[in-house]
């Protein structure tokens, strides 16, 4: 999926496998894997297209569970700090 640079995904999807039974007969879920995002449809159409990067074989065989993680302007932002943090430190470092 070709992006332009304003575009961000409105979720992130994750899937968690299911790794056994609880006492009380509830599923135990592994740590969630980030595997792709859903996108916001163009124009005025409802809904989100869903894009991933790989398809867990726990899915196909019903062993877990996927999670759509809304995206936030928080996790923009820290990941634009950490990015600048590294370019400066990198840049330090090349002198």
């Amino acid at each position: 999926m070709t992006t332009s640079k304003n575009e961000r995904p409105i979720y992130r999807v994750t899937f968690s496998r299911i790794t056994g039974k609880d006492d009380k007969g509830n599923d135990i879920l592994a740590r969630p894997k980030e595997i792709g995002a859903a996108w916001a449809r163009k124009g005025d159409k409802q809904g989100a297209i869903i894009s991933l990067d790989l398809i867990p074989t726990d899915l196909v065989n019903r062993n877990g569970v996927l999670f759509l993680v809304p995206t936030v302007k928080a996790d923009i932002q820290e990941n634009h700090e950490k990015l600048q943090k590294r370019d400066n430190e990198y840049s330090r470092g090349a002198r």
